[in-house]
């Protein structure tokens, strides 16, 4: 049984749908923060700031890749080693070279070339509430 007082229930895993054109992704991103607000609205503690409030999506051939979005709308990356093998993927939908590390801070106006370059090798997503990025390689 878990003791959810100091972290809220994990989020339900959804199945991917894959998006097609950059206006399925428009509908997704709104849809998707208006369940991350929820979320957020439902876990959060008095006083508290969220940290790291965003979505993991697992991939079908394995790994997950954790995103965030900053304050000023720009994006970061967790590309956990087992999603290594997307990098490829991510610098040719986005333009951005590899980091060389497992975070990548990509700009806010990338986000829909991002998803649309990803849609098919996402498995599942889940929202996150608390994700340190600090904590991985940089």
């Amino acid at each position: 049984m878990h003791d959810y007082d100091d972290e809220p229930p994990p989020a339900p895993v959804r199945p991917w749908i894959h998006l097609a054109t950059s206006g399925d992704v428009e509908g997704w991103i709104e849809s998707y923060n208006r369940d991350l607000q929820r979320t957020l609205e439902r876990t959060a503690k008095p006083f508290s700031q969220p940290v790291g409030q965003g979505i993991c999506f697992t991939l079908s051939a394995g790994g997950d890749i954790y995103m965030h979005t900053t304050g000023e709308g720009d994006v970061l990356l967790d590309v956990t080693p087992e999603a290594e093998w997307a990098t490829p993927v991510i610098t040719a939908a986005t333009g951005v070279e590899a980091p060389g590390r497992q975070i990548w801070a990509l700009p806010g106006n990338l986000l829909t070339q991002l998803i649309l370059g990803l849609s098919l090798l996402i498995d599942t997503s889940r929202i996150v509430t608390k994700h340190d990025f600090r904590k991985r390689r940089y």
